[in-house]
């Protein structure tokens, strides 16, 4: 007979370095400070744009992932409270960044401006991007505002990390030819001097972004998360403002695109929400992209079903196949439908009050 006990945490063993905590922020505050202060090489939120409405999860049954509501004033207080947190936990040559829309981004600045300095914003960045409405009563709105600030003077910042080639675009007026060293470029002459132009030379990103996309509806990325960033704007700021083994902080996880991109560059990462949609989903993307994470959950325990101190397991009608041979138990897993699409099923053991998955269905 299966018995229902609580757990406190989840832990995952298949690469990567992460934790994931299911929380308000209010509510751990002194345990992020306690284990993180000064440790954060970069921090990235990602909050709600205080647009008034609610979001949901769109794949399966539909569940609404986060509601942004919050009157102005209250926004405003969360925004200076993540604000101060973060610069808290940044490490003394560490950057934060907040992303935001038109709706509250002067708003905002005005409370990081108090916090880290108005001389301390390195820049405020503009992601503009193809997709989104149209408006016959003003021009339509098309990009966010990212605004990038350094804890100090020192900050670490390398933007050789983030240079692409050139490439072959074709260019207006220049000659297109091949050195004695096989590189190819483009030239011009000016008042009888060549300006050459290497397809294979670097160039950097601007403080306008206009080279990612929102995801598509097809993206293989896509989660079902409607407020879903792509990798590669997590993964621009990453790169430039961290090295290897680094340690990443979102405040704000959502869909859990940071901790996936910082994951993926070989970075430590810490992610908190609340919501149980934005946990569940961030938790099985990190586990279906074979990363490491351990899942602590301060509102309320997680609940799993045990037999004793062995396997585990959530919901046996919906993950397993069981049957009963000779007095034993058989659970086998089964793949997860599109029903539960944020969900996982994994069997493993409990100590301690922390769940350890040795298997995934």
């Amino acid at each position: 007979m299966l018995k229902r006990i609580t757990c406190s945490g989840e832990l995952h063993l298949i690469g990567g370095d992460g934790t994931v905590w299911n929380a308000d922020l209010r509510d751990i505050e002194d345990a992020l400070l306690e284990r993180y202060r000064g440790a954060a090489r970069m921090i990235y939120i990602d909050p709600p744009f205080g647009t008034g409405g609610s979001f949901e999860f769109r794949r399966g049954k539909k569940q609404i992932a986060y509601t942004d509501q919050l009157p102005a004033q209250e926004y405003i207080a969360l925004i200076r409270e993540a604000a101060r947190l973060s610069y808290e936990l940044l490490a003394p040559d560490g950057t934060f960044f907040l992303h935001i829309d038109y709706r509250m981004s002067a708003k905002c600045r005005s409370v990081c401006d108090g916090i880290f300095g108005e001389d301390m914003l390195a820049n405020e960045i503009i992601w503009a991007y193809k997709s989104g409405g149209r408006s016959k009563n003003t021009f339509s709105k098309k990009h966010d505002t990212i605004l990038m600030y350094r804890k100090s003077e020192d900050a670490y910042f390398n933007i050789e990390a983030v240079g692409v080639p050139r490439g072959p675009e074709r260019r207006n007026h220049m000659r297109r030819d091949v050195d004695e060293n096989g590189r190819v470029f483009y030239s011009i002459r000016t008042n009888g001097r060549e300006y050459r132009y290497y397809e294979d030379d670097l160039i950097y990103p601007s403080d306008v972004w206009d080279d990612i996309e929102h995801l598509h509806q097809r993206d293989p990325e896509r989660t079902g998360f409607v407020t879903q960033k792509p990798e590669a704007l997590l993964k621009r700021m990453i790169l430039s403002c961290t090295e290897e083994g680094d340690t990443v902080i979102d405040l704000f996880g959502g869909s859990g695109t940071t901790a996936a991109a910082a994951a993926k560059l070989g970075r430590r990462y810490v992610t908190v929400d609340s919501g149980k949609v934005a946990a569940a989903v961030t938790r099985r993307r990190l586990i279906e992209r074979c990363l490491k994470m351990r899942l602590y959950d301060a509102v309320s325990p997680m609940t799993v079903e045990t037999e004793g101190n062995a396997d585990c397991e959530m919901d046996p009608s919906a993950y397993y196949d069981m049957e009963e041979r000779d007095g034993i138990l058989i659970m086998t897993l089964k793949k997860l439908s599109a029903e539960r699409a944020p969900y996982y099923a994994a069997v493993g053991t409990v100590k301690d009050g922390v769940f350890a998955a040795s298997d995934y269905g």
